[in-house]
């Protein structure tokens, strides 16, 4: 089940991400990946800079939330490399 739930999440998440960042989707595929490692980016750098938006949520919003956060951050990096 855990994993048909990160795949919604980062689904869901990467499609966000793609809408907010260039103003369109990229796929379901890619969407989830981005959404995937945009979980894990958000995870990173919400520790690292000690950030606590999402700290007492505990719901699918917020994980859908945390990895549109960081795919919007991933996709910001590699369209600077892009350029």
């Amino acid at each position: 089940m855990s994993l048909l739930y990160s795949l919604l999440v980062g689904g869901v998440a990467g499609w966000l991400a793609g809408n907010l960042m260039k103003g369109g989707g990229y796929g379901i595929v890619l969407n989830i990946v981005l959404g995937l490692i945009g979980g894990i980016v958000a995870g990173w750098l919400f520790k690292e800079f000690n950030i606590n938006w999402f700290s007492g949520m505990h719901s699918i919003l917020a994980d859908i939330l945390k990895g549109a956060v960081g795919a919007s951050v991933v996709l910001f990096v590699a369209g600077l490399f892009k350029k």
